[in-house]
């Protein structure tokens, strides 16, 4: 088969392809038990176990190298000779249905299992990413328990209520201390046994601070990348989080969600408090919008050093504001609700009901 019924063979099936992953979505269980418990752990093992041990990021390479195909392929339309265009943009479908394909087999299918939620059978919660309204009084009492956890790691890691937390680890040791935490959720929920690691530093964390990202999963290599420009008390829950997506859980807030288990049940505490600081932060952002007062009486409950450590989150990023970062959270808020999260960026957010449900069954003390 010469190269230019390759290219038309090739983007015709990634129509087919999208037909297929279209229909798959309305068989969530099947996804489950054939695909997410079943191939893709194999997958994932597959590519942890051959990269994992690579000290910097293949992915990272292989996004670089798929960035400059297409610039290359833009610059080849605006100064093509004899290609025709209609080569070009079957060529384009053609390396874009390998992708896909890529994308959705080695780990996207994740995107239409069943929530998390039933796995663990916590109740009252709803599906996919629907953000809902629970009762402001189970709100409250899941954030007394966050304060008190924050202040009592706070008093023992920093001693004086007036000091920020500050981590004594690298980067490295950062990333090396992740498995704990799912060693130890692992003895209660098996299924987030994590082995072998594949958890990297980022090589464009300049580029995604700019974007407003904290880390991401490479889903063509199985590799977790972090951005180590972030404050080091961040560090371990994004971590955590990312380590939640290599283990198939394809939706942020349930992510979010894994990565706080994981961090709380690491043994070093300095990841607990980063995992406890974070999930406050996300639970203070639910009592602002039901009760605006109550939001800073809560704010005032809390030592000045963790203030301080909010504020050295905030002011990281606010450096790092920039005219385009609003289209990159667009971009990624519309690529969220075309797979099965329909409230997008927002739905980052649905972790403090998951949270809720979780403390109401086994309790987050």
């Amino acid at each position: 088969m010469n190269r230019e019924k390759r290219n038309k063979l090739l983007s015709i099936l990634l129509f087919v392809q999208i037909g297929i992953v279209q229909l798959l979505t309305n068989f969530p269980d099947f996804i489950e038990k054939f695909y997410s418990n079943g191939i893709y752990i194999y997958l994932s093992m597959f590519f942890r176990s051959i990269l994992g041990w690579i000290p910097f990021s293949v992915g990272d390479l292989i996004y670089a190298f798929l960035i400059f195909l297409i610039i290359r392929f833009i610059i080849r339309i605006f100064k093509r000779n004899t290609t025709p265009i209609k080569s070009l943009i079957f060529k384009a479908l053609a390396n874009l249905s390998i992708f896909y394909f890529c994308f959705y087999f080695f780990w996207a299918l994740n995107y239409s299992r069943p929530p998390i939620s039933y796995s663990l059978q916590l109740d009252n919660i709803e599906s996919n990413d629907s953000i809902k309204s629970y009762n402001i009084e189970k709100l409250k009492d899941l954030t007394d328990k966050l304060v008190f956890k924050v202040t009592s790691l706070q008093s023992i890691l920093a001693k004086n209520d007036t000091l920020a937390v500050i981590v004594p680890y690298s980067s490295k040791e950062i990333l090396h201390l992740t498995d704990d935490g799912y060693n130890n959720l692992s003895k209660n929920f098996a299924q987030f046994e994590y082995y072998p690691r594949s958890i990297k530093k980022s090589l464009f964390s300049l580029p995604i601070t700019y974007m407003g990202f904290a880390g991401y999963f490479n889903p063509l290599t199985g590799e977790a990348q972090v951005d180590y420009l972030i404050p080091k008390v961040s560090l371990p829950s994004t971590c955590s989080h990312e380590v939640a997506h290599q283990l198939g859980i394809a939706s942020e807030s349930e992510a979010n969600f894994i990565g706080f288990l994981a961090a709380n049940f690491n043994s070093d505490k300095y990841f607990q408090y980063s995992a406890n600081l974070g999930a406050l932060r996300y639970a203070l952002f639910d009592i602002y919008r039901f009760d605006e007062d109550l939001y800073y009486e809560y704010l005032s409950k809390l030592p000045l050093g963790t203030i301080k450590n909010i504020r050295e989150s905030d002011e990281f990023w606010k450096k790092y504001q920039n005219p385009l970062e609003p289209f990159f959270q667009i971009f990624y808020d519309n690529f969220l609700k075309i797979n099965q999260q329909k409230d997008g960026l927002e739905s980052y957010n649905k972790m403090v009901e998951l949270l809720i449900a979780y403390d109401e069954k086994y309790s987050i003390d």
